[in-house]
């Protein structure tokens, strides 16, 4: 590579840097203030690009032409997003300050399905190419290379945000009340100043910069429907780089991002997407805390009150009325046809995948935002030596659970030292390496296209796999149960619930911790492989974020400190998304409405509402007694 073909790389690199940094600086105002770690940043980075694109494009195409209502309509792109966001604020974000940060994260979830299908109801399905940028249009020689006008521009702006937000939040009292919120909002409202409208200004202010960084990248891609989740991730990678909170090292990680991202496209073009979040799990393993993190500042904003699991003990005939409910429901779903012993299997494979990661979680309290990398290369394996090999069921399934159980070995020592957010990025990073590598290795995977044409299960073989299936569900149900009452069991949620008190009393924290997250990615590659199985086909969409949302769902919808919670969150989901997907046009925002709804009314999980009722009634009976 020339000089001026690096230079120009370079250049490029700042320019994408300036867009990150834009998005990571709302999304660090937005935690820094309200302690809400919000996924749905990149729908309003799409709000603010479709409106703008559509307003330039097919509304009022004249102002296309003048720089001027250009600029105007960006920033009225950047408005619309503010304002949605205030919407968000008050239906949503308020209801979930104080909860634990993987609640919140499932319940901005919600939010970008419920706002992506009303962008797609509002926008519809195509994409928009807005013109460039009057009078940017032309490019500059840089050594004999070209480069935009416009990306120059870019590059510059956003070192301006930054000087900007410094000023604000150092030379105003507004910015010097937003930064005491950050540090202690109880102590501030003791000093008789309202933390609500600081928290409303910083989601509203957070919620614009993303809108406007939508609405600046329209001359340079066109806007659709697929940019939410592309660029949240990224967001993601810049902030917890930079270290949460903190602007300066938002803006440091997102040139750091930045340049590794253009220097990959020029260098290892296949291997962009690894590089991007190979670099994030480095910078977490040396620096937990990202770049400018705070040593010791605490990573977990609010902890989980101590929990344990509910419903290990049953009564015998009490477990046995629910197995035989089980076996019944599995029994009707058989007799169904087709459609229901597909609907049946998929069931299953989420209980299993959701009874690996509620291991995890429920026991010894390591968040995983990125579980879908064992699932994924559980479906992978199973499905690479069955085609290479001509390898049965059997063998596939255990190729993809050592493939799953290997991955975690290599890897588990680094992320069990992290914790909270931290640990769910870092998690989330390698999972991201998987689906990036099934998607860009196309001689091994065949990228998007997929391995097709797995013969694992044969037809005549079909009763015999369904029936194993149930038993492997029940199977592991057993297993959680058994390792929660078990001495080992006894320990993590010891440590789970008082890290340091358990580390006094001498429990090998970290190998504990080790030991379960091996057994539990173990866990997720027997789904995978399963999953292999059962379709007939693996893509990367395996070990995609959906997948491990899915999982958050599975286990969340139930209620993670609930023994039955991953098969009641399994089945809820199975059933509701198959139904809705069949009758309702719009049906993923409408699941992520329900989504929204459980994550506030009963963000324990639906098995704890009967719980919260009767303690609310133990409550009121109480009062009005003394009364």
């Amino acid at each position: 590579m020339s000089a001026s073909s690096f230079l120009v790389q370079v250049l490029g690199g700042l320019s994408y840097a300036s867009t990150l940094f834009l998005m990571a600086a709302g999304l660090t105002l937005i935690f820094g203030v309200t302690r809400i770690v919000n996924f749905a940043h990149g729908s309003f980075f799409m709000l603010g690009a479709l409106f703008t694109a559509h307003w330039v494009t097919d509304w009022f195409p004249g102002w296309a032409a003048h720089p001027a209502l250009y600029l105007l309509a960006m920033l009225m792109g950047a408005a619309v997003a503010a304002g949605v966001g205030a919407l968000a604020d008050f239906f949503l974000l308020r209801r979930m300050a104080g909860v634990p940060e993987l609640y919140q994260l499932v319940a901005t979830f919600g939010l970008t399905l419920a706002l992506h299908d009303a962008m797609r109801w509002a926008f519809g399905n195509e994409e928009v190419f807005a013109p460039r940028f009057p009078g940017l249009k032309g490019a500059v020689d840089v050594g004999g290379e070209l480069f935009p006008v416009y990306q120059l521009v870019l590059m510059g702006l956003g070192p301006l945000v930054w000087l900007g937000l410094h000023l604000l939040l150092t030379r105003t009292l507004f910015g010097q009340r937003l930064r005491a919120a950050t540090q202690d909002r109880e102590m501030l409202g003791a000093l008789g100043v309202n933390p609500r409208p600081l928290m409303l200004g910083a989601v509203v202010l957070g919620c614009g910069l993303a809108g406007l960084a939508g609405a600046l990248q329209l001359p340079r891609e066109p806007a659709h429907l697929q940019m939410d989740m592309a660029v949240v991730v990224e967001t993601f990678v810049v902030v917890v780089t930079g270290g949460l909170g903190s602007i300066g090292g938002a803006f440091a990680a997102a040139v750091l991002i930045g340049l590794v991202h253009a220097l990959g496209i020029q260098w290892f073009p296949q291997a962009t997407l690894v590089l991007v979040f190979l670099t994030m799990a480095a910078v977490l393993v040396f620096r937990p805390q990202g770049l400018a993190g705070r040593t010791g500042m605490p990573v977990h904003a609010v902890r989980e009150p101590a929990q344990v699991f509910r419903g290990l003990s049953p009564s015998r005939s009490g477990l046995a009325l629910a197995v035989l409910a089980l076996l019944c429901l599995a029994a009707w779903a058989w007799m169904g046809g087709p459609y229901w012993q597909a609907l049946a299997l998929d069931a299953m494979v989420l209980v299993i995948f959701g009874l690996s990661l509620q291991a995890m979680m429920g026991l010894a309290g390591l968040v995983s935002f990125g579980h879908a990398a064992y699932f994924g290369l559980g479906a992978y394996g199973a499905a690479l030596v069955h085609l290479h090999f001509g390898w049965g069921l059997l063998a596939a399934v255990v190729v993809g659970m050592a493939a799953a159980a290997l991955l975690a070995a290599m890897f588990g020592a680094a992320v069990v030292r992290s914790t909270g957010v931290y640990l769910a990025m870092l998690s989330l990073a390698l999972a991201q390496v998987v689906w990036a590598t099934a998607t860009q290795w196309v001689g091994l995977t065949g990228g998007d296209n997929g391995l097709i044409g797995l013969a694992l299960v044969p037809q005549e073989g079909r009763d015999a796999f369904y029936a194993a299936m149930l038993a492997l569900t029940l199977a592991a149900l057993w297993m959680l149960r058994r390792l929660a009452l078990s001495v080992q069991g006894a320990a993590l949620q010891a440590l789970r619930d008082a890290p340091l008190r358990a580390e006094a009393s001498g429990l090998p924290i970290h190998r504990l911790q080790y030991r379960v997250f091996v057994m539990s990615a173990a866990g997720a590659g027997l789904a995978g492989a399963l999953f292999a199985a059962h379709k007939g086909a693996v893509f990367p969409s395996v070990a995609s974020v959906a997948m491990s949302v899915d999982a958050l769902l599975v286990v969340l919808l139930g209620g993670v400190h609930q023994w039955w919670g991953a098969l009641t969150g399994g089945l809820l989901l199975s059933y509701i998304s198959a139904e809705l997907g069949r009758e309702v046009s719009y049906w993923r925002g409408l699941l992520g409405l329900v989504i929204m709804l459980i994550m506030v009314a009963a963000p324990s999980g639906l098995l704890s509402l009967p719980r919260r009722w009767r303690d609310r009634l133990s409550r009121q009976t109480a009062a009005g007694a003394q009364t």
